[in-house]
């Protein structure tokens, strides 16, 4: 909603690991590096080096409107040092060493895929993962106590029917956002079965490729040039900081298996055949390279497909089933078969797709049907980049609107709920302010106009 209903300011941005290892890098690669507080808030400081940073990563992200951006960053990172503040004050608040190991590989796990490797990172920033995870621990830990305690001020928060009303009717006539023309869109999909030949075809294949590896030959152009996965294939097969229950519980289970170096048998998930090379493992996680051989799969058995959604779609014209439950009874796909077949927005968490989004979903026919209409059989790839076919029922097309509360609640819902989370965030700030926090602010920023009052509460210092 953020891209619909601009007359909201962006949502506060919490702690960044990502500033906190770019700042540290840039105070190694210079020793003499100049800084300057520009604002302390409490006992916590805020650096120009901070603001400078945060600035360049909306300008990056393109998060929200970019006018008087310093002085938005800077109320960001205010806010955030008051959180940490009460934060430290609330027995109830507490954060594990475990929960700073997690939130620390989590996002190292990212850094590291987009430079490529562990070593990569280490020779990029000139230490060891494990000295920066000692060195930012408490960075992270700051981050998970700001987190928690913002949820504290926001928690169980509802909007009624009647506080949706309100907010729209509040919306200025002139402002209220333009709506583009939207679909709701169904499927019923069937993938093909694999024929025993098939997989065996898939499987020799595979035992090749570990063969020529085991004998000593490099295994990240062999998955570059044969993987079937698109996650890693690029990466010359690499997974980084791989913990329990975020893959193939087979796959977890021979990845934890081996010792630094040993490579793999081939074996077989719900995706295809593997093998995996370990590459180290650190704690409870392990770092590997691995290549996915996907069983081809034949003409034959994709006109299965085409044939069997054909009979589905007659039958669904004939009004002998609905798509609802022809969806439930027939389709392969786990996520839409319980739920009439709609697929989801992730990015909304509505029904409703932006005419702009259906080519990712590879729906781009779907400009030429009417409402009601239902698709010949399809090709159609899944995520995991199956070949399959598929029949679409186009449910509903908007056309593009002003936005309104018969067509658009669930939006509005949304934009009125962030609203009311930033009038109570706004609230606690300013009653924060009022007990006595110390505040000062550079004079560089003391023309900004900010939300809330940190220049007018009597603890403010010049």
């Amino acid at each position: 909603m953020k891209k619909v209903f601009h007359i909201l300011f962006s949502l506060i941005l919490l702690v960044s690991l990502q500033s906190a290892l770019k700042a540290q890098q840039a105070i190694d690669q210079n020793s003499q590096l100049v800084d300057k507080v520009v604002a302390v808030i409490g006992g916590k400081i805020i650096l120009q080096s901070e603001v400078n940073e945060r600035v360049q990563e909306y300008l990056n992200d393109k998060v929200g409107d970019t006018n008087n951006i310093h002085c938005k960053v800077i109320e960001d990172l205010m806010y955030e040092k008051l959180l940490l503040i009460e934060a430290e004050k609330d027995t109830t608040i507490t954060v594990t060493d475990a929960q700073v190991a997690q939130e620390f590989d989590k996002r190292m796990n990212y850094y590291i895929t987009q430079l490529g490797s562990k070593e990569a990172f280490e020779k990029w920033y000139g230490k060891s993962v494990e000295q920066y995870k000692e060195e930012l621990k408490p960075d992270v830990r700051d981050l998970l106590m700001a987190q928690q305690m913002r949820s504290k001020v926001v928690d169980n928060l509802t909007v009624s029917p009647e506080d949706v009303r309100k907010y729209y009717e509040s919306i200025p006539k002139d402002s209220i956002p333009g709506i583009n023309a939207q679909e709701e869109i169904a499927q019923i999909t069937k993938m093909p079965t694999l024929t025993v030949e098939e997989k065996q075809i898939a499987k020799a294949k595979c035992e090749e490729l570990r063969e020529r590896v085991v004998k000593g030959e490099d295994m990240a152009p062999l998955a570059i040039l044969y993987s079937a996965d698109p996650g890693s294939a690029p990466k010359g097969g690499v997974y980084m900081n791989v913990r329990k229950k975020e893959f193939d519980p087979e796959f977890e289970r021979v990845a934890f298996s081996l010792k630094d170096s040993e490579v793999s048998q081939v074996f077989e998930t719900q995706f295809g055949f593997h093998f995996i090379q370990l590459i180290h493992r650190h704690g409870e996680l392990v770092d590997l390279r691995h290549i996915l051989i996907i069983p081809n799969v034949s003409d034959g058995d994709m006109e299965k497909c085409r044939d069997q959604l054909d009979t589905i779609e007659k039958l669904i014209k004939k009004d002998s089933i609905s798509f609802s439950d022809a969806a439930a009874r027939y389709s392969d796909d786990k996520l839409t078969k319980y739920n009439g077949g709609v697929i989801t927005n992730p990015q909304t968490g509505t029904s409703k797709w932006d005419m702009s989004q259906l080519g990712e979903l590879e729906l781009s026919y779907t400009i030429n049907m009417n409402p009601g209409d239902i698709s010949d059989p399809e090709i159609y790839s899944t995520p995991d980049a199956k070949k399959g076919y598929r029949i679409v029922l186009l449910k509903n097309r908007t056309k593009p609107h002003k936005a309104n509360l018969k067509d658009d609640y669930q939006e509005i819902q949304t934009a009125a709920m962030s609203r009311k989370q930033l009038k109570i965030i706004g609230d606690w700030i300013n009653r924060k302010l009022k007990e006595g926090v110390y505040v000062h602010i550079d004079k560089d920023y003391q023309t900004c106009k900010f939300q809330n009052h940190w220049l007018s509460t009597g603890n403010y210092q010049q």
